[in-house]
């Protein structure tokens, strides 16, 4: 990196001093600005959190999506117009760099009591970096690391909530724990005062309470005997409820002496003798459930918080395996876990050594994508030019990836972080990635001394191609892998997705067996599409003709040819025609395009049907 450097100066005269005086005004004032700008964003970011309660009491699903895809785009408006302001009133980018340089000191000032801090900082270095050259990207002028403590940040004001609330069960037997457990839930749930009633609390307070002792005895010290209760048994919840989608859920964990057991509670509506009503819908316990619910295939949660990183651990007390940057992504604040990401990235590569590679797998026609054997992600690059039988271009895939960005991906499409004029160094580069950058993306390449400049790239969990695990799967894996891919598209179907490219290259098996889309420079929205049934042939000519016969507008899709380039396995094709023939056949796309069409949101549940209560 470079460094701006002045030289000390002993002898000051009045002029200078003058100087330095206006110097320090205009620091105060850019740093004053900043400040302003990002209070404005954070405000607008919790009041349309806040608000899914209203919306979800509501039933009003698509107000819902719309406030999703709004939200994402709430950072990115305010960061354009602090750079406006402090062009306008301050012209920062003619400033010299010790303004800068004192202005981010003036604005750590401003952070000392801030509820927020670290999404602060994430704020100055966004506004900044549109303003300075990249040359100027270290520790004098962006937080490259956090200056301000996020430990232990609580909200003191009187009438503010706590990050969350303990409930304190007093069982005395094993035989009333029950009853005593299911007060607890009913008053925890209570609390939220939610405004429609549920159809029957009892009965699903009653199975909350089963779960929850049963998966106590499951942690139990001496699990032969009856469940010991200890001094410190409670539940602690979040004080605010996880909104997406459909549903709302309660996030916290039991704890009974050393051991300690996360849970959720998914609320949804219902509909009971033509009344809507709530219902707890599952109870969901173990880190491995909250996991899935979290998963970076989810669409963003709207949660109410004041202190977003108090938040944060606690759910990392609850799903210790998961990076702070993916739960600062999942509640919404994805530009703060882009920061906390790049922080990880730059400590793994000081504490590793293995170079950036080609990623395995097939090559694809639009992106470059590489990776580093010991980084469990992978980073994409957009061509900077494309086969004939690709019809696109840059800014239309980038539309794309936005699209996934802002939709509801169900579990079934990865999260990606997008960054721009990303330093890596040249010793970590392969002699064929560099060569094959250099081929496919030279617009993207730049050299700075000892480090290539990526200008543009995306980066997303890696997952084993699809492709490639059927090839080393078991005849039980295999199955089970083309019944997840089918139930894929499926949900996708669901979300109004149409992934375009459906080869098997294109999907991913992530570490919990799911299979995820993540392939999107062909996506399209469903009802967008025209899902028809291929012509039958008029004479021997076009019923032997090796091209279609037939006109294909630029929408047209024919789901019966899917299986010439899909089923070419015969064990594949078994097991995908008992489970998915229906994909193969326009008809099922029609269908759901209907009932998107209608305005219906259908229920794509991140759990599956067995773990769900039986609601009577």
């Amino acid at each position: 990196m470079r460094y701006a450097c002045t030289m000390p100066n002993n002898h000051t005269s009045p002029h200078a001093e003058q100087t330095s005086t206006a110097a320090l005004l205009v620091a105060i004032a850019i740093a004053q600005t900043l400040h302003a700008g990002f209070n404005k964003h954070y405000r607008l970011f919790r009041e349309a959190s806040s608000h899914a309660k209203a919306r979800f009491e509501a039933a009003d699903w698509l107000a819902q999506q719309q406030a999703q895809r709004d939200r994402i785009a709430f950072y990115d408006e305010r960061v354009r117009e602090t750079v406006g302001l402090l062009e306008a009133k301050h012209a920062a980018s003619s400033q010299p760099m010790d303004v800068w340089a004192r202005a981010k000191l003036h604005y750590i000032g401003l952070l000392t009591h801030h509820l927020q801090p670290e999404l602060a900082e994430t704020f100055f270095n966004s506004v900044t970096c549109k303003i300075l050259h990249r040359s100027y990207f270290h520790n004098d002028f962006l937080f490259v690391r956090p200056a301000v403590s996020t430990d232990y940040i609580e909200n003191d004001e009187p009438a503010s909530k706590p990050t969350y609330r303990v409930y304190y069960p007093t069982p005395t037997t094993f035989s009333n724990a029950p009853n005593a457990f299911a007060k607890v839930i009913t008053r925890l749930i209570n609390n939220f005062q939610l405004s429609v009633p549920f159809a029957h609390m009892d009965e699903d307070v009653a199975q909350v309470a089963q779960v929850f002792i049963a998966a106590l005895n499951e942690v139990n010290v001496n699990p032969s005997a009856n469940l010991t209760w200890r001094d410190n048994l409670q539940i602690q919840v979040h004080s605010s409820l996880f909104y997406r989608n459909k549903a709302a859920y309660v996030v916290g964990r039991l704890v009974n002496g050393d051991a300690s057991v996360p849970f959720a509670l998914p609320i949804l509506h219902t509909i009971v003798h033509g009344k809507d009503g709530l219902v707890i819908d599952a109870a969901l316990t173990g880190a491995s459930p909250l996991l899935k619910i979290f998963s970076f295939a989810r669409a963003y949660f709207m949660v109410d918080m004041a202190v977003p990183s108090a938040t944060v651990q606690f759910l990392r007390n609850l799903m210790p395996t998961k990076p702070r940057a993916e739960l600062y992504n999942t509640l919404g604040l994805q530009k703060h876990g882009k920061t906390v990401f790049y922080r990880d990235v730059l400590y793994h590569l000081r504490h590793s050594h293995d170079q950036f590679r080609i990623a395995p797998g097939i090559k694809g026609m639009v992106m470059l994508v590489f990776d580093l054997p010991s980084f469990p992600y992978v980073f994409k690059l957009i061509k900077d030019y494309y086969p004939a039988a690709k019809d696109t271009t840059r800014e239309l895939i980038k539309s794309k990836y936005l699209l996934v960005k802002q939709h509801d991906r169900v579990g079934r499409m990865a999260d990606t972080l997008e960054y721009s004029n990303v330093a890596l160094p040249k010793s970590r580069f392969t002699a064929a990635l560099i060569a094959e950058i250099r081929e496919f993306c030279p617009s993207l390449l730049e050299e700075d001394g000892s480090d290539y400049v990526l200008k543009h790239l995306y980066i997303e969990r890696r997952m084993v191609p699809l492709n490639l695990y059927l090839q080393a799967a078991t005849p039980a894996q295999r199955d089970a892998a083309v019944i997840e891919y089918g139930n894929a598209i499926k949900d996708l179907v669901a979300a109004n997705i149409f992934p375009g490219d459906m080869l098997w290259k294109n999907f991913g098996v992530t570490r919990h067996d799911k299979v995820v889309f993540y392939d999107y420079d062909e996506i399209e929205y469903l009802t967008d599409c025209k899902f028809r049934k291929v012509p039958e042939p008029q004479n021997e000519e076009q019923e032997m003709a090796a091209e279609p016969w037939y006109p294909i507008g630029k929408y047209d899709v024919f789901p019966e040819t899917f299986g010439t380039f899909l089923l070419g396995n015969d064990e594949v094709k078994t097991v995908f025609m008992r489970h998915h023939a229906d994909l193969l056949d326009a008809a099922f796309w029609q269908k759901h395009q209907g009932l998107i069409q209608s305005g219906k949101v259908p229920s794509v549940y991140p759990y599956e049907q067995g773990q769900r209560f039986k609601q009577s």
